[in-house]
């Protein structure tokens, strides 16, 4: 059997192939060269970029066994998220991979800004000698204002205590208790810009944070401030920048991003009381091995099918481990869900009840809806573009979770409507420590059965010999039965029988025992792996 195929298309660590490990086919291309990316994605199951490589629509669509986008990095720039999501292509990038190198960039700034270390040094090397030109001032006991408390300004913060500064911070997303803790004071920025002598930035770029520092706020500011943003460029007015720099309105600013990259031909490059950096917050050799080997970890997880938290374009996050083994249990209640359907799905309902009904699931869901439509669309399914196909199809889609169970720890069951009215539902659980996979429901029968490749679901009127009948049937056609369990809701009314055997049924077979037990239902499920 051949092995998956990654594409590496920008110059990757070590660890990262390693973190890979020897299950792969890994091959190189110069993800910059269109002429030679686009052939090479033909067969790729996975692509791992950095920032050079712009997997758009058509490179997407030029890689038709894609299942991952790997970007060693945070920044998303370069990837067509919608296309990816539209082509069942699961996005992930490495988030936590750069916040130290990030943070420690951030206090470099500060530090190059308070004591002139660029411009010191380069006149040093030029030859001169000008201690009182380059006077500067210390950290100790001024007031540092962080504008975003999140994974980077908590680690700034948490560096910055230690010069004996006082730290005062905004962020609306973040509790009062929640700033005492890493030692910041909570302000408005009103009140941040007129307090600050330094201002770092660590927060997203989104239209309500484009441009939020510009004239008016710097107006509202000290003349000895001294701004640096590490985040994302365009968060800073460049215009008002320009204009308070060089109207003495504050003393530095220091820049690693901008709004258009490479900067080239920004009046801010020319100043002297700007100290500037081609946006290097994640390029240290250890930021560069923790995004590889994450994003390499990533790549395992979304080839073996699984749902990756990382993945920035599907419904998830961290997932709770009493939760995580109902993942494959609930896809295959997808898959027998659509084997029973006799007419197109109108509405569908995921349910949780038990334990894990105080966690998050709506991963189960996510994997119910995989295992849905696996069989009946031609397109790739996976977790990213389930919830599309849903919705495309007019499906609507709930979730309940409740807490109590009368039976089980834990019962997960999808419930389908169909056009024509009926309804069919399948329920099962997870019992002991190696996950043993049941079905416990079918249709409002109670049952109990181990999941099995392959099933025969049947129901008819309940009297004696049916058994037998069927029995004989596979016998005479080869097929063995692996176990069996009957179900019924009254004496001498409807039975429900599953069968779990060896190999596949015949449709011609099928209908052969429908004739003769005269069935009301009469299905074969198989449940398939899709990767």
């Amino acid at each position: 059997m051949s092995k998956p195929i990654v594409l590496i298309a920008e110059e990757l660590s070590p660890a990262t192939v390693e973190a890979l490990g020897p299950d792969f086919e890994i091959r190189n291309v110069d993800g910059a060269d269109r002429s030679q990316l686009l052939p090479a994605l033909a067969d790729a199951n996975a692509v791992l970029i950095r920032s050079a490589t712009k997997m758009d629509e058509e490179a997407i669509a030029a890689a038709p066994k894609l299942k991952v986008i790997a970007r060693a990095g945070v920044g998303l720039d370069n990837v067509d998220i919608k296309a990816a999501t539209n082509a069942g292509v699961m996005v992930v990038n490495a988030p936590t991979s750069n916040v130290v190198s990030a943070a420690e960039l951030a206090i470099a700034q500060i530090l190059g800004l308070a004591r002139h270390i660029p411009d010191a040094n380069a006149s040093l090397k030029a030859g001169e000698w000008k201690r009182s030109q380059f006077t500067g001032a210390e950290l100790y006991e001024k007031t540092i204002g962080i504008i975003g408390l999140g994974r980077i300004g908590t680690l700034v913060a948490q560096r910055l205590a230690g010069f004996d500064v006082k730290l005062i911070g905004f962020d609306p997303y973040v509790t009062q208790a929640r700033a005492e803790q890493i030692g910041v004071e909570l302000v408005d920025i009103d009140e941040l810009m007129k307090r600050s002598d330094f201002i770092t930035i660590h927060i997203p770029k989104t239209p309500e944070t484009t441009g939020m520092i510009s004239t008016e706020q710097f107006a509202l500011a000290k003349s000895n401030l001294r701004i640096v943003n590490c985040s994302r460029g365009g968060i800073i007015d460049e215009s008002a920048l320009y204009d308070a720099l060089t109207s003495g309105q504050i003393a530095g600013a220091g820049l690693d991003v901008f709004v258009t990259e490479p900067p080239k031909d920004s009046p801010l490059l020319g100043l002297s009381n700007i100290l500037v950096t081609p946006h290097l917050g994640a390029s240290t050799d250890e930021a560069q091995e923790k995004a590889g080997i994450s994003v390499a970890r990533s790549v395992r997880l979304a080839l073996a099918g699984d749902l990756v938290p990382d993945a920035v374009n599907v419904a998830g996050g961290v997932i709770d481990s009493s939760v995580k083994p109902g993942i494959p249990l609930a896809e295959k209640l997808g898959q027998i869900v659509a084997g029973l359907a006799h007419t197109s799905i109108v509405s569908v309902e995921f349910e949780a009840r038990g334990e894990i009904a105080a966690h998050d699931v709506t991963v189960l869901k996510l994997a119910a809806l995989k295992g849905l439509f696996q069989t009946m669309v031609t397109e790739q399914v996976s977790y990213v573009n389930a919830p599309l196909l849903a919705e495309q199809r007019g499906v609507e889609v709930r979730l309940t979770q409740e807490t109590t169970s009368d039976e089980y720890r834990n019962v997960t069951t999808l419930k389908a409507v169909l056009s024509d009215g009926s309804v069919v539902s399948v329920g099962g659980t997870v019992i002991g420590p190696k996950h043993h996979q049941k079905v416990v429901s079918i249709n409002g029968y109670d049952v109990e059965l181990s999941m099995a490749e392959h099933m025969v679901v049947m129901v008819y009127q309940d009297r004696p010999g049916i058994v037998a009948i069927y029995g004989a049937a596979f016998a005479e056609a080869g097929i063995n039965i692996a176990a069996m369990t009957i179900a019924r809701q009254q004496k001498g009314g409807k039975a429900l029988s599953v069968i779990t055997v060896d190999s596949p049924i015949s449709s011609q077979l099928l209908e052969q025992l429908r004739s003769k037990i005269d069935a009301d239902l009469m299905q074969a499920v198989s449940i398939t792996e899709q990767y």
